[in-house]
């Protein structure tokens, strides 16, 4: 095995596999199972309905110590807010699309980029998937391409298909590297938190200039985000642009009423 090779086996460390609101406990265990098959060991479950469980501990059979170092958590942002990179496996087309990967690109971005800071793949509820809302944390969604005759899959096998991809991508020395996974960028990513933050503080700027309409929002917040997760800011960019909404806000309170934001735009603001 080439020192390449190595290095993006070492990679997996920085794998979370994160489970958001999982039924059966039996599928945490099988989830922890398929990732030490694989080489993973970061497991984060979010709110799970029963766990502690014995069905959990029999379905890990040998991958108990996985177990042992579960992380449980209230929320979904709590679990990848210090990530990077963010997959969510989407089984469904959304209203607003977001980019999308197929599991084996995934599993090279992922590698590529665990090289150097937290990257996380997230699966969502057994009987929905996960929400609109919490897709919208992802930097990417990946689907699976099973037969649409019977395109369910259980989720242990789920986490055992990107964990596989993941590992295949690891043993491999001839990965994506570079501008493709950002690994030569001269600043550290922004995480999960950053975004957040930056999103929060986004949206109470648009109100505050009058750009977006609270009882109106359409999917503007939505579409938004979209693009800026798509960009992929590093840390100092993100500062550049919080500083840039400070001075806008300090700037409409010191001359109260209509902004000239909204005073110049055009009429309606088509975010549908």
């Amino acid at each position: 095995m080439s020192d390449s090779a190595d290095n993006r086996l070492s990679a997996l460390r920085n794998v979370r596999v994160v489970l958001v609101h999982t039924s059966h406990p039996g599928n945490i265990g099988g989830a922890a199972r398929a990732m030490k098959n694989m080489g993973l060991d970061q497991l984060v479950v979010v709110k799970p309905k029963r766990f502690p469980h014995e069905d959990a501990l029999w379905r890990a059979a040998g991958a108990v110590d996985v177990l042992d170092k579960i992380r449980i958590v209230e929320t979904l942002e709590e679990a990848v807010a210090d990530c990077s990179l963010v997959v969510g496996t989407s089984a469904r087309g959304r209203r607003i699309p977001w980019p999308l990967t197929e599991p084996r690109d995934c599993g090279e971005r992922l590698v590529g980029e665990a090289l150097n800071h937290q990257v996380a793949m997230v699966f969502g509820r057994e009987d929905r998937g996960l929400t609109n809302e919490e897709l919208q944390l992802c930097n990417l969604h990946v689907h699976i391409p099973s037969n649409p005759e019977y395109s369910s899959l259980n989720l242990a096998m789920a986490v055992q298909v990107l964990s596989y991809e993941l590992r295949m991508a690891a043993l491999s020395a001839s990965g994506k590297t570079g501008t493709e996974t950002m690994n030569d960028w001269d600043r550290p990513l922004a995480t999960v938190d950053d975004m957040q933050r930056f999103f929060v503080h986004l949206e109470e700027t648009l109100v505050q200039i009058g750009f977006l309409k609270p009882k109106a929002p359409k999917q503007l917040m939505t579409r938004l985000k979209r693009l800026f997760h798509r960009v992929r800011m590093d840390d100092m960019e993100m500062n550049i642009l919080r500083g840039i909404l400070t001075a806008t806000q300090a700037a409409e309170r010191a001359e109260p009423g209509t902004s000239q934001i909204e005073k110049t735009r055009s009429k309606g603001v088509d975010s549908k």
